[in-house]
């Protein structure tokens, strides 16, 4: 079998092209510049000439063949512009998951299969399991710390098929380890961070490329605010009940998030100063008050907590909502603020990603499954409800921040396996985009 390793330059897949050559495969390697821009990154990080000059310094060391190819076009129309069009309209995307769909194992896999290429290998920390039924499952890597299935949820079979993760069994220290005894170039060199293939970025900035920057209020809600709900006391009500007794249009009600535009303020004369000038001030409102300014809803994250520019307070402050239409942004005081949380994940049937067929759900149909919702957060435990009106995902314990446009990947529950398969690690059995 010849396989082509998507060589980054980085340590990990280093030790997977390492693996592989060990392993007595036909290994060469393709280094893909994905990405030309700096405005927005920060210098130092993930700089692709080093990276590429290092990636070859790799395959020298492991004499194996070194190709480069240039996605960067592919990457820009298939990752970036989607990832500006989503923040455009309020929502929060992955551009990692959308680059292994879109650029590792489709762009990069049919380049590599035009130099001879059977199979992609990376540097992933997660396991395949080819199954009795010819689907491949993919399942979590060994070490949970690093976990990458992830980033993956959005593989079809056809790409499972031609993927190969010879890291998935070791944990981070046994590469590093690997690299050092075998003295690879990238050995000590540090993880990559921020968007896949871009870097670090400082986001305001990276975003401003082609969204402007509108100056808007920044709301903060009161616990009053709540107290006074009618949409709170019909969740109270809900919550009280069994989960059994729930109707559609309770899980409806309850996957909603705020809405917060019924906050407004009037405002009165006063005068103040040396000079007692007449000014101008909101009037007290039970239910908020404006914080402060910023340069841009569409610029802000659920759950976000820097960048606000907010003092003055006991505890944290937090993104619990944006609106771009109204260009506001929602804050809240404390880790426990009630706008942070929701008993209830609400998904469009249309936005399923079902990774083998036997998991596919019909309306009316119910599973358990354990849930991760972003990157390295623990699984939680949680009902999936397929109704008319939508797939209805009911959380053991109410979660924070369930930010649309993110990805969330479902896991088999333990003794679910179908085939009388003994899952040897959580599978991935499907995903969508959080409504």
């Amino acid at each position: 079998m010849k396989i082509c390793i998507g060589l980054s330059g980085g340590v990990d897949s280093s030790v997977a092209a390492l693996l592989l050559k060990q392993q007595g495969y036909d290994v060469f390697a393709m280094f893909m510049q994905n990405w030309h821009d700096t405005e927005g990154t920060l210098h130092g990080d993930c700089e692709w000439e080093e990276d590429k000059f290092v990636a070859e310094l790799v395959a020298r060391k492991l004499g194996i063949p070194f190709y480069f190819v240039d996605l960067s076009g592919e990457y820009r129309k298939r990752v970036v512009d989607y990832m500006f069009s989503e923040y455009e309209h309020g929502r929060t995307p992955n551009p990692d998951v959308l680059c292994n769909r879109e650029i590792k194992f489709d762009a990069f896999l049919k380049a590599a299969r035009k130099l001879g290429a059977d199979a992609v290998a990376t540097g992933h920390y997660c396991r395949r399991r080819e199954n009795p039924d010819g689907t491949v499952s993919l399942l979590e890597g060994v070490d949970p710390g690093k976990d990458q299935s992830y980033f993956l949820c959005q593989l079809s079979q056809e790409q499972l098929r031609a993927a190969i993760f010879p890291i998935g069994d070791l944990c981070k220290s046994e590469v590093r380890r690997l690299a050092q005894e075998a003295d690879l170039p990238s050995a000590d060199k540090k993880d990559s961070q921020g968007i896949c293939f871009v870097g670090k970025v400082d986001l305001p900035v990276f975003l401003q490329q082609k969204l402007k920057s509108v100056e808007g209020e920044v709301i903060e809600v009161f616990p009053q605010y709540y107290a006074d709900s009618a949409k709170h006391a019909r969740e109270k009500e809900i919550l009280s009940r069994p989960v059994e007794s729930w109707s559609e249009e309770d899980l409806l009600e309850l996957s909603r998030p705020y809405d917060y535009s019924d906050i407004v303020f009037t405002t009165e004369t006063y005068r103040g100063g040396s000079h007692h000038k007449k000014k101008t001030r909101n009037r007290f409102n039970p239910w908020g008050v404006v914080a402060g300014k910023h340069e841009g809803a569409q610029f802000y994250t659920l759950g976000q907590r820097k960048g606000l520019g907010i003092g003055g307070h006991k505890n944290p402050v937090f993104v619990i909502a944006t609106d771009v239409q109204s260009n506001r942004v929602y804050v809240g005081e404390g880790e426990e603020h009630e706008g942070l949380y929701r008993k209830v994940m609400r998904l469009l049937p249309e936005d399923m990603h079902w990774m083998r067929p036997c998991y596919e759900m019909k309306a009316g149909e119910q599973r358990r499954v354990r849930v991760r919702i972003r990157y390295r957060q623990p699984l939680q435990d949680a009902t999936v409800y397929y109704k008319n009106s939508g797939i209805y995902v009911v959380f053991d314990r109410s979660q924070r921040s369930i930010t649309p446009g993110q990805f969330a990947a479902f896991h088999l529950c333990e003794n679910e396996a179908p085939d009388a398969i003994d899952a040897e690690a959580p599978e991935l059995i499907f995903s969508a985009v959080i409504a």
